[in-house]
């Protein structure tokens, strides 16, 4: 796999569709993009980049930034996993190992 196909994944549906998701939560909590980083112990421009796209979440990151939020990570991820096939979205590839 090329680094030209791993920097597309950050334009991904299920990557927009994955910041949505924690937009929308970060907000149903009324709490703004600080709030927020001050829950993570990182700086405010950290969380901007990654609602923008600009920054990815690694899955330790993931897993810290939905808790920060009160969700539960797995059902996040079933959820949007779900979300996007009901949609006809497409089937989600997964590499060989």
């Amino acid at each position: 796999m090329s680094n030209k196909s791993l920097r597309k994944s950050i334009h991904h549906e299920l990557h927009r569709s994955l910041r949505d998701l924690l937009i929308k939560a970060r907000k149903d909590l009324h709490l703004s993009q600080r709030d927020l980083a001050e829950k993570l112990n990182v700086t405010y421009s950290v969380i901007g980049k990654i609602e923008t796209g600009d920054r990815r979440l690694d899955v330790i990151e993931f897993y810290e930034y939905t808790k920060a939020l009160g969700l539960v990570p797995s059902e996040t991820l079933f959820l949007l996993f779900h979300e996007h096939h009901k949609h006809g979205r497409g089937v989600i590839h997964t590499p060989d190992f």
